[in-house]
């Protein structure tokens, strides 16, 4: 069986989908929609043969048939029963009335991204020397090449096609990391709700699991790409497996910030290459202060709604005004990055040298919040900070954790950590990644679990840079005699121990054993009309806060929670820390997490505070 999609009186390629009546559900309709929806079929396939209609039926009025006047039962029957025998060919057209034009659920971006599947992605040219073209246009420049790409089985017209290499061109070269534009020439061209798709070679990565493993330990803290693999042939040659990275678009902005309205920037990774006069030489996307605004042109690329003043006044406070940090950037996003940057020696990233491949968005009105660029050279693949010639392993082994803290030249690190509480955050954020994926060995488990996918595509590849037995050594051996590319395992495994017993690291938090709210008293007849939060929290705590917003919206505010007995704590000095919030007039819940410290580290409760805090409501209170 096939569905044939009509965007217009012109039809085009058809593609398979879901055999079967269950197949309207596959497009995603809304069911209060279906009645907008009509099947048209060939004359032949509603007969008295199907047993769908009889020889007294009348005609069909040109096969239009409403979705309402179906017998849903019958049909289905009907699909169940007959469409595998071969005698049987049923064409189902679906016309989406109201916008004139047909309309396809597109998948979501986590099943596209789903690294449980491989993606299949075909490009054809109607050049056979489409190589040259492309080599072309990457040496003069960022120009796209019009080709057709089909994905999954769906296919676009008129996309554009470029290599995505940067600084690593050579041409002639057989394998080329990709960016495809679907929407090139129609705008509203998407799939999965993006415009676009990165397909990364994994460059300098003989594992192939750095971006993906890299991307799903970042996704436990903060916003990152999703991320898998994708088999992508090219004129019906096999062109290789590639990493499929969602790229930092309006679809992932509004995803994460509910808006993709704000600026977004990113690192000119060429700004070393000139200095405009007056301007500071080779600081890249370091966030150091420029009096001259052109200086910013150069050092940053405004990848949409670009606000040049909102980015110069975040450098101006982060340099001179670091008090008021917090008013412009999201400091504790901040301070993850950073913390992941170090716990996974991902030194291509504002952490390393230079500070490139990061991406800054200004939230709508609000701050500005960092997100990770590509991490094809994370695991000490790059090893540059910026400072001297690259680090050998033992150097990477034993990366500072505090690297950068006294470093003039990296204000997002020095400024920040010269706070002894983002210090203290920092930190927690640290032995927090530490303890989640790397001294329990999870991230190597998972490293296994993607190869053991990938293995037999990579064995296919006829263009992959590495072989077969790099693939196999790439997690316990430094691979290649000149770039020497440490194993995941063989850097990781010392680079726990090494975190772990390092004195800013031994101390160990607060520990938030519970945390209640009160409610009403069973049989009493007084509501209860306030918030009244208690946490019990041990490990010498020397201040607990709270962190609360009513209403599910807004900004969240902070009051302390203290254990001096007049807060429903119970007795001072127990343990128990206490705060009472009065709502609002009209606000009826609650959405809160808790921060307790000691005199080097903090914790949080619940620990993914990021994205799961506690709830309540006055109503859940009272029942």
């Amino acid at each position: 069986m096939q569905f044939r999609i009509f965007p217009s009186p012109a039809p085009f390629t058809p593609r398979p989908l879901i055999p079967g009546w269950q197949a309207i559900l596959h497009f995603g309709i809304p069911e209060k929609a279906l009645e907008h929806f009509f099947l048209i079929l060939r004359p032949g396939d509603f007969s008295p043969e199907t047993g769908l209609i009889s020889d007294q039926s009348p005609p069909l009025d040109g096969g239009l048939i409403p979705y309402k006047t179906l017998d849903l039962q019958r049909l289905t029957n009907f699909f169940q029963q007959h469409l595998p025998m071969k005698t049987t060919q049923l064409s189902v057209l679906l016309i989406w009335l109201m916008s004139g034009g047909l309309w396809a659920q597109e998948p979501s971006p986590e099943s596209f991204y789903d690294p449980s599947t491989l993606q299949q992605i075909e490009i054809r040219f109607p050049q056979e020397n489409w190589r040259y073209f492309l080599d072309s246009l990457a040496y003069n420049g960022e120009e796209l090449l019009p080709g057709t790409v089909t994905i999954n089985g769906q296919t676009f017209e008129n996309a554009g096609v470029r290599y995505r290499t940067g600084r690593v061109f050579t041409p002639g070269e057989k394998r080329h990391s990709l960016f495809i534009q679907l929407d090139y020439q129609d705008k509203s061209s998407r799939y999965a709700g993006h415009g676009s798709l990165i397909l990364s070679q994994a460059l300098r990565d003989p594992s192939m699991v750095r971006e993906v493993l890299g991307f799903e330990i970042a996704r436990r803290y903060m916003p990152a790409p999703l991320a898998n693999y994708a088999w992508v042939s090219v004129n019906g040659e096999p062109y290789g497996l590639f990493v499929n990275v969602e790229p930092v678009d309006d679809a992932f902005l509004e995803r994460h910030f509910g808006s993709a309205e704000g600026a977004l920037f990113q690192p000119n990774p060429e700004a070393g290459n000139y200095t405009l006069p007056g301007c500071k030489s080779r600081i890249f996307g370091s966030l150091q202060h420029d009096a001259l605004p052109e200086c910013y042109l150069n050092n940053f690329h405004a990848l949409q709604n670009e606000n040049w003043e909102a980015l110069i006044h975040l450098t101006d406070v982060l340099n001179n005004q670091p008090q008021n940090i917090t008013d412009v950037l999201d400091v504790d996003r901040t301070l993850w990055m950073l913390a992941f940057n170090n716990v996974l020696v991902n030194l291509r990233s504002y952490t390393g040298g230079p500070s490139i491949n990061y991406y800054l968005y200004q939230k709508p009105g609000g701050s500005f919040v960092p997100i990770l660029g590509d991490l094809n050279l994370a695991f000490g693949s790059y090893k540059n900070i910026g400072e001297g010639s690259d680090l050998k392993l033992k150097d990477l082994i034993n990366l500072d954790p505090l690297l950068h803290h006294d470093n003039p030249d990296k204000p997002l690190i020095s400024h920040l950590m010269q706070n002894p509480w983002h210090k203290k955050v920092y930190l927690s954020h640290l032995r927090t990644i530490l303890h989640d994926f790397f001294l329990n060995d999870r991230y190597l488990e998972r490293a296994k679990e993607l190869q053991a996918f990938i293995r037999e595509h990579f064995a296919q590849d006829p263009h992959q840079r590495y072989s077969l037995d790099d693939l196999d050594k790439s997690l316990d051996k430094t691979i290649g005699k000149r770039s020497k590319i440490p194993g995941l395992a063989e850097l990781m495994d010392k680079r726990s121990r090494f975190l772990k017993k390092h004195p800013q690291l031994t101390v160990f938090p607060p520990e938030i054993v519970t945390v209640d709210v009160q409610r009403r008293q069973q049989f009493s007849a007084q509501p209860v009309q306030t918030f009244n939060i208690t946490a019990q929290v041990d490990k010498f705590p020397k201040k607990v806060t709270l962190y609360y917003r009513l209403g599910g919206s807004g900004n969240f505010r902070e009051t302390p929670m203290l254990d001096d007995g007049k807060h429903n704590d119970g007795a001072p000095d127990d343990g128990i820390f206490g705060a009472i919030i009065i709502p609002d007039a009209g606000q009826q819940t609650i959405e809160y997490f808790i921060i307790a410290e000691n005199a080097a580290l903090v914790n949080f409760s619940p620990p993914n505070y990021m994205w799961e805090r506690y709830q309540t409501s006055l109503e859940a209170l009272n029942k």
